[in-house]
């Protein structure tokens, strides 16, 4: 199952194009696309027992973010070898470094990146939308939490993230637009191996990254069960799951986003954002 936030509205997306849930349902779910986390069961059951109308064509720069109110947003550092190392880190972490992105960050998959800086970077990652509650969970049994995948980008801007002496990586990392998503959840029933899925990024046309998402340090089920372990996670919650070795600050000379720049992220099963790169208000820092 392919779920998005078409216009606004949720859809399942088809091979016939996208259905309307709450039309198909007969009102039975609503339209709100991050409403329908907190149903999750039902929704399956539903599902799982009718027959969808024929979808109607759409245009997939209409898409919008899939999970577009998530109530919480984790995000984890370091969680690629390639990548620490590339950070200056030789001393892998034994636990997840977690932040968060802010909610005022979520952007849809396809649209403008306003750059408030000359120094914003680009981070793609697997995003894991959470279906169930999940409170103190094994790894064993984190899957069965997950209501599915989707493709992000961690953007951020290194002045603000880094700014001494107490670097804010939340903020940083928290710009509009700095946590595009979609173009669609993709349920794990659809994906061969959701524990191992391709992911990359290219800049005008440019590879800058790519990887696999076997190779993350800490697994989605070991992360879900790391986090679980102090608050619960809640249906619709969404966690950036860290970025593979490629990024711009880890390269000698450093590399940034400029306007004029178009930014393609993907991963395997899923499909990909796009981001043309403009102008935004400048930010400076008290140390800038």
């Amino acid at each position: 199952m392919r779920i998005a936030n078409l216009t606004g509205r949720l859809v399942l997306v088809t091979d016939s194009g996208a259905v309307d849930v709450e039309q198909a349902s007969q009102g039975r779910f609503g339209s709100d696309p991050s409403a329908i986390y907190r149903c999750w069961s039902d929704f399956l059951d539903w599902v799982n027992s009718t027959t969808l109308p024929v979808g109607a064509p759409f245009e997939e720069t209409a898409l919008g973010a899939p999970v577009p109110e998530p109530g919480q947003i984790f995000a984890i550092g370091l969680n690629y070898k390639e990548h620490a190392l590339e950070s200056g880190i030789t001393d892998f972490p034994v636990e997840p470094p977690v932040f968060t992105k802010f909610r005022a960050a979520i952007a849809g998959p396809y649209g403008n990146l306003p750059l408030p800086t000359a120094t914003v970077d680009w981070e793609a990652e697997l995003v894991v939308v959470i279906g169930k509650e999940a409170h103190r969970v094994s790894a064993a049994d984190a899957w069965s939490h997950v209501a599915g995948l989707t493709v992000g980008q961690d953007y951020s801007d290194r002045t603000r993230q880094l700014v001494p002496p107490a670097p804010q990586f939340s903020l940083g990392k928290s710009f509009p637009g700095f946590a595009p998503a979609g173009p669609v959840v993709v349920t794990v029933d659809e994906l061969d191996n959701p524990d191992d899925l391709e992911i990359g990024c290219s800049v005008n046309g440019e590879q800058v990254q790519k990887g696999r998402t076997s190779d993350l340090i800490f697994s989605v089920p070991v992360l879900i069960e790391r986090l679980s372990a102090v608050l619960p996670l809640q249906p619709g919650d969404l966690v950036f799951t860290g970025t593979p070795s490629g990024v711009g600050g880890g390269r000698r000379p450093q590399r940034f986003l400029s306007p004029g720049d178009e930014v393609v992220t993907w991963i395997e099963g899923i499909g990909e954002l796009r981001q043309r790169c403009v102008p935004g208000i400048p930010h400076t820092t008290a140390s800038s």
